[in-house]
């Protein structure tokens, strides 16, 4: 089980001073160091963390794998295509969310979508979409072309038993599963945390994990390179 560390919110904690620290780049840096296997970040529209400098720093300095999270347009396209992300996540994106909500609706956007892929497959970068474990939305992200899909668990992260937890946990064993035979890879995420993200380990079929918020609160604490490793421990990994 790899570990994808999602850095946004260091960006958020600079902003509130609207200064140079903390760095988001020190902090990927320091997040590979300490075990990460990518470093992920979403270039909002409103630059409300990660700003383009941002980006482009975090493109000369990481060595592992950069997820850019993005909205469909035409600007995210163009700055992707300049910037070479190993890979680019697709997700839904509205100004008044406070963090992104639900998965991508790829039935909505499907003709699209397809074109909008297009050039990123050209350029030879990888493309994942954000979506609800569903087998209906698994199927068309592969017609458009997608490489991976990210299985949103925030319904997951928000039940409260531990009955609702592990059905809610089967439906995305069963998505990973099928999304796996249709030859996708598979993440998961969104409200991942050190109290809830152990038994993704046990799913076979889904690679890699995408956390951020938790990290990034843990580290405030026990300094990142501790929070990254301690999450590490509990997917099982090395750390």
């Amino acid at each position: 089980m790899r570990l994808s560390v999602n850095i946004d919110h260091i960006a958020t904690l600079r902003n509130a001073r609207n200064e140079f620290d903390p760095d988001p780049v020190e902090a990927a840096l320091l997040a590979e160091k300490s075990g990460a296997a990518g470093i992920v970040c979403h270039l909002r529209e409103d630059r409300r963390h990660i700003r383009d400098n941002d980006l482009e720093r975090l493109r000369r300095a990481v060595t592992t794998k950069l997820d850019l999270e993005m909205a469909m347009t035409d600007e995210m396209q163009l700055i992707a295509l300049k910037t070479r992300p190993e890979l680019v996540t697709l997700v839904p994106e509205k100004r008044e969310e406070l963090t992104t909500e639900g998965g991508f609706d790829i039935a909505r956007h499907y003709e699209t979508l397809v074109e909008f892929i297009k050039p990123l497959n050209d350029a030879a970068i990888a493309v994942s979409i954000f979506i609800e474990p569903d087998h209906h939305a698994i199927d068309l992200a592969r017609q458009a072309g997608a490489d991976m899909v990210e299985l949103h668990t925030g319904i997951y992260s928000l039940k409260e038993t531990e009955e609702e937890r592990e059905k809610e946990l089967e439906n995305v064993r069963h998505a990973a599963r099928y999304a796996r035979s249709l030859g996708l890879s598979v993440v998961a995420g969104h409200g991942l945390n050190y109290r809830n993200a152990a038994p993704f380990s046990r799913i076979d079929d889904i690679e890699e994990v995408s956390i951020g918020h938790a990290i990034i609160a843990r580290a405030a604490f026990t300094g990142l390179e501790n929070a990254v490793r301690e999450m590490l421990v509990l997917l099982g990994g090395d750390a």
